[in-house]
């Protein structure tokens, strides 16, 4: 009896072994293909261009600058997760692309889930804190440094808080790209650049950066642009405090930036041009700001990690952007990669036939320069009391500032039209490219401070006709003249609001028109359906540019 039961059994488990043998090639197939459709929401393009322009001192530096944008690279690893070497070598090729573009395990354009089973959720403080540490703990720490742009905190032995300088935590890989980059200097002939790499160099061995962000104002004739360092502070979810490191490399577009530099000698004049009264315009913008265009050779990590930005607008540092301004960098190649792979097939889907045609490339260059000028107009202090805008308008402030910008820049366009500065281009190719634009920042969902920004700017349109849509289509076209004329009064109502400090006011717009309508909603979901890509990812590097 005994027997017949142990054979019984024996014959039960080979079933349900071989069962499971059948299904987990299933269960894999499933998972691998499931994967390759995350690759896959991500564009291929090859970071290039013409380095016919560079001397032969300039392409002898690039090698040394892709060197240690490199090291950039390992140390925002280092940043945002840890020891990649802890993570990649174990994953199938297709999670390890997926990893390799997300910088981890979590995925950066789907609210940062975890794509790897077991992977808890990401730490909102990335590795800039220990896991564990709690922000009661954080607050009690009695050492003022543990809220530097440039310093981590770490446990020691008994197990307390402790705060390390990025000078000390990642000493090795700064001290070999402070090395990197004084070879780098030794060659360039560009005496603006031999200055910002002998002092950048410096900085990353003393976490001291304003002589070399200072330097790098002050760069005016170099056919190279080169950034690096520890810069955006969007890693670091938990207090905001912590800056990422990064590099871009960037070769000029002499042509494209020769036909837009005239444009910083007209700020005082645009911002004279607001549909303001004019307290509200009295601010002076800094007239040592610089626009340039270039095509972007390299990104290495913050700036890499998966969605790419298009455009630049450095430095933070508040003291250098009141005393010289601020560089606006237009990538010219990255933005028209964009345009090309993900604007142009929302437009198809979202927009009148008959309007399709002003959906154009130069269009879409000028909203973006615009909208980063815009950003260095209006108000920064309110008109009674003089407070800093930012602090009045509290947690309104990036949305309200990116609304601003959008809807500024669009005004500062139709301004240029009208002074006679853009009279080769269609002003419908701004408005329409625009409008295609909202579709392209919300397609994702509104809760970013970027997307309550367009939803407010799409709503207030809707309800002003300057937009209307097709119910037969659900397509939407522009009524020109509406359109001006909204524009001009959403960017003076949002002037106002900032220069009042009115946080109330700021509330309420944001409650009001900061939001998907369920017309809209149906247009999103046939642009979720149409397998578009989310984003870009490069194929980068000397090879890639011909060294």
């Amino acid at each position: 009896m005994k027997i017949k039961k142990l054979l019984l059994m024996s014959v039960v488990l080979l079933i349900v072994a071989s069962s499971c043998q059948r299904n987990q090639p299933k269960q894999d197939e499933t998972k691998m293909a499931a994967m390759k459709q995350k690759v896959d929401e991500y564009a291929i393009v090859q970071l290039t261009t013409d380095l016919g322009q560079l001397t032969e001192k300039e392409r002898q530096i690039l090698p040394l600058l892709f060197q240690a944008a490199d090291i950039m690279d390992e140390l925002y690893w280092l940043q945002t997760y840890g020891n990649k070497e802890e993570l990649l070598p174990g994953l199938d090729s297709l999670t390890r692309r997926f990893a390799e573009i997300n910088y981890g395990p979590w995925d950066r354009l789907n609210n940062n889930e975890p794509f790897i089973d077991g992977v808890s959720p990401k730490p909102l403080g990335a590795n800039f804190y220990p896991q564990d540490m709690t922000t009661e703990e954080f607050e009690k720490l009695a050492d003022p440094s543990k809220t530097s742009l440039y310093t981590i905190i770490r446990r020691n032995a008994k197990g307390e808080l402790i705060v390390i300088p990025y000078r000390e935590a990642y000493s090795d890989q700064l001290t070999k790209a402070s090395a990197l980059l004084l070879e780098a200097a030794s060659l360039t002939e560009d005496s603006g650049l031999k200055n910002y790499l002998q002092l950048r160099a410096k900085a990353l061995t003393t976490d001291h950066y304003y002589e070399s962000d200072l330097a790098w104002m002050d760069m005016k004739n170099n056919h190279i642009d080169f950034i690096l360092g520890p810069i955006e502070n969007y890693e670091d979810q938990l207090f905001g405090y912590k800056t990422s490191f990064e590099s871009f490399i960037l070769i000029k577009d002499l042509e494209w930036t020769k036909n837009i530099e005239h444009i910083v000698t007209l700020l005082p004049k645009l911002q004279k041009s607001l549909s303001v009264p004019e307290a509200y315009k009295a601010e002076t913008p800094a007239s040592s700001s610089d626009l340039g265009v270039y095509d972007a050779i390299y990104y290495a990590g913050d700036c890499n990690a998966g969605s790419k930005t298009i455009a630049i607008n450095l430095p933070n540092d508040p003291q250098i952007q009141k005393l010289k301004g601020s560089r606006r960098l237009q990538l010219k190649n990255t933005m028209h990669a964009k345009f090309d792979k993900i604007l142009l097939p929302i437009a198809t889907l979202v927009l009148d036939p008959s309007q399709l045609k002003y959906v154009r490339f130069d269009a879409f260059f000028e909203n973006v320069m615009f909208h980063e000028i815009a950003h260095g107009l209006g108000v920064h202090q309110t008109i009674k009391g003089n407070a800093d805008v930012r602090e009045t308008l509290k947690d309104t402030y990036s949305t309200l500032e990116e609304a601003k910008a959008d809807i500024t820049g669009l005004h500062l366009i139709t301004t240029m039209h009208n002074m006679g500065e853009m009279t080769d281009r269609d002003l419908m190719e701004n408005y329409v490219t625009f409008l295609a634009g909202i579709f392209r920042s919300v397609r994702f969902g509104a809760s970013s401070a970027h997307g309550k920004a367009n939803m407010i700017q799409f709503n207030y349109f809707l309800q002003n006709e300057a937009i209307k849509m097709d119910p037969s289509t659900g397509t939407y076209k522009i009524d020109l003249e509406k359109m001006k004329k909204a524009v001009s009064d959403l960017s003076g109502m949002i002037i106002q609001i900032q220069g009042d400090g009115d946080y109330r006011k700021a509330q309420q717009l944001i409650a009001d028109m900061g939001n998907i309508p369920p017309k809209m909603q149906t247009s999103l979901d046939k642009i979720a359906q149409a397998g578009i890509p989310k984003d870009v990812v490069f194929e980068q590097g000397l090879k890639v540019v011909g060294l």
